[in-house]
């Protein structure tokens, strides 16, 4: 089932399951990351004091002996959406839980990254493009991606706000130039290979602006074409996340981009209807994300 049009935050809470997560649709299983998007969107959109609480009690249960996030319950490995749980536990002052979180994720890198994994590359005769940086996984001991890559910045950028750390700075640094490096000839990112099989890859809306989101502060000159590649993908994109991911990573440059539609697109997730949530209240100075 999916969601108004547009998107209401009675509706994500109407959705909300009796353990106190949220499905990716409403009235599926619990899953962290349609979870934190839940919480986090009523953080920024319209807080409903008991729902955020069974959410938070769902979420802190599912941590993991070593500090990280599971996708979902009956899961034995952390994953990626730690660093969505970071942002969400910042918000919410869970400040034990949310060390615990960051330790686990400051020690996850793309194996791309080591020595040893790109000399076997070499020698297997496969193509391997030049990396800046480290980036982060889906799942640790695998390859880096931008999106993992993208949230994690903003997850340890939002901590070391509250409590600043040397090793932080120079880790979201190294995190950033990642991005930079897997950025598409046309100024914006896809999942993460800015070349295919010797040729040029395109960028996608979703993980332009998320690369964007991340890369505030990141000087403008820098970022020119990669505006221009947001801007231009925003005009044609039709999806309730490409374009709220777009929204997002502009307002996080003081841009503001035009999308092609007057209406809100349909919102077949619940991860959908929050981002598009998320992007509309930017404009009035609330950012989960950066906040």
């Amino acid at each position: 089932m999916g969601f108004p049009s547009p998107p209401t935050v009675e509706s994500i809470v109407a959705a909300q399951n009796a353990d106190g997560g949220w499905g990716y649709v409403a009235g599926g299983r619990s899953w962290t990351e349609p979870t934190v998007y839940a919480l986090l969107t009523q953080s920024a959109c319209g807080r409903d004091a008991p729902s955020i609480a069974r959410g938070t009690r769902w979420l802190l249960s599912l941590q993991r002996e070593d500090g990280g996030w599971p996708p979902c319950a009956g899961v034995d490995e952390s994953t990626w959406v730690t660093a969505l749980v970071v942002l969400l536990l910042v918000t919410e002052r869970q400040e034990a839980a949310a060390s615990r979180a960051v330790r686990w994720l400051y020690r996850q890198n793309g194996r791309e990254s080591s020595f040893l994994y790109r000399l076997r590359m070499r020698l297997l005769g496969a193509e391997v493009v030049p990396v800046g940086g480290k980036g982060w996984p889906w799942y640790p001991e695998t390859a880096a991606w931008v999106s993992p890559t993208a949230v994690s910045i903003l997850a340890l950028e939002r901590y070391n706000r509250r409590r600043p750390s040397p090793e932080l700075t120079k880790r979201i640094e190294s995190g950033r130039q990642y991005l930079l490096s897997r950025m598409c000839s046309d100024g914006g990112w896809n999942h993460g290979a800015s070349r295919a099989l010797g040729y040029e890859a395109g960028s996608y809306p979703e993980t332009t602006g998320m690369a964007l989101l991340a890369l505030r502060g990141v000087e403008a000159s820098r970022l020119n074409k990669s505006y221009a590649a947001a801007e231009r993908h925003l005009r044609a994109c039709r999806t309730a996340q490409g374009i709220g991911w777009l929204q997002l990573g502009l307002q996080a440059h003081s841009r503001k981009g035009v999308a092609a539609g007057t209406t809100s697109p349909v919102c077949h997730t619940l991860v959908d209807a929050c981002v598009w949530l998320l992007a509309s209240s930017g404009p009035v100075g609330i950012n989960v994300f950066l906040g």
